[in-house]
């Protein structure tokens, strides 16, 4: 760690950032895999984005060999960490690029657009963007166990069911057959996210929770109620006693 606070400190970081514009794919691909190592280092986050290194890592992003645009991505999951570069990445536009990768890129390519969007993510202003720019779509389809990425998946779409647009994206996208599996078949931190997510679907909005219902969802969340991370038990049981409430008020009315 203290190699890159001094290869910063003697004016690496912006040789770096000019050197993700190179014509050359390799030199492009090497710059960006040393900012993305000096990046894992807390004092050097703030410097990469004040060297005005966010357009050029978007850069990498549309034009760059698979190699540099997975480093690019992971660059800019490493940077996000600080609540200030949320700020600045979510603001740069590097959202739409960080999704054309999502769907475009290779595997691993894929997983580091996707740590990314979900640090992006945390923040409030972040979650609108990442909707607007096509992610929920891409993401559900990366439920797909095939595809090896079904936890980083969820905890994305856990974070974008708690705002309005990105639950009626989830739906749009059929993302709710989707949840209901991972509450029923997935690991531990996936059942956790899944379950989260259904519950905003389901507080929310009456025809998600019954969908959600017709999916077959209470056999695997009474389960998870039971045994599931601590986490999970008080999201199952949180739904649970959401549609019993529910129940309970139709059979009032009636």
């Amino acid at each position: 760690m203290e190699n890159r606070i001094v290869i910063a400190d003697c004016g690496a970081i912006n040789l770096l950032v000019g050197l993700l514009h190179s014509p050359d794919a390799k030199i492009q691909e090497n710059a960006v895999t040393s900012l993305l190592n000096l990046s894992i280092s807390d004092n050097n986050k703030i410097a990469i984005v004040n060297a005005y290194a966010i357009d050029p890592l978007i850069h990498v992003l549309e034009t760059g060999n698979p190699e540099a645009k997975e480093n690019s991505a992971a660059t800019l999951f490493s940077l996000c960490i600080t609540e200030e570069n949320k700020v600045s990445v979510g603001r740069s536009g590097a959202i739409k690029s960080l999704v054309d990768l999502l769907r475009n890129g290779t595997p691993r390519g894929k997983k580091d657009a996707a740590h990314a969007l979900f640090n992006l993510s945390i923040l409030d202003e972040n979650k609108g963007r990442i909707v607007q720019a096509d992610a929920v779509k891409h993401l559900v389809k990366l439920m797909d166990p095939a595809a090896g990425m079904v936890d980083k998946a969820v905890v994305v779409l856990a974070n974008l069911a708690l705002i309005a647009e990105g639950r009626t994206a989830i739906g749009q996208a059929r993302g709710i057959p989707a949840l209901v599996d991972v509450v029923e078949l997935g690991s531990a931190r996936g059942e956790e996210n899944a379950v989260a997510a259904l519950l905003q679907l389901c507080k929310n909005n009456n025809r998600s929770c019954s969908i959600v219902l017709q999916e077959g969802v209470l056999p695997p969340l009474v389960t998870l109620s039971r045994s599931g991370t601590s986490r999970a038990r008080e999201k199952a049981q949180a739904l649970l006693s959401y549609f019993h409430s529910q129940r309970r008020g139709n059979s009032g009315r009636g």
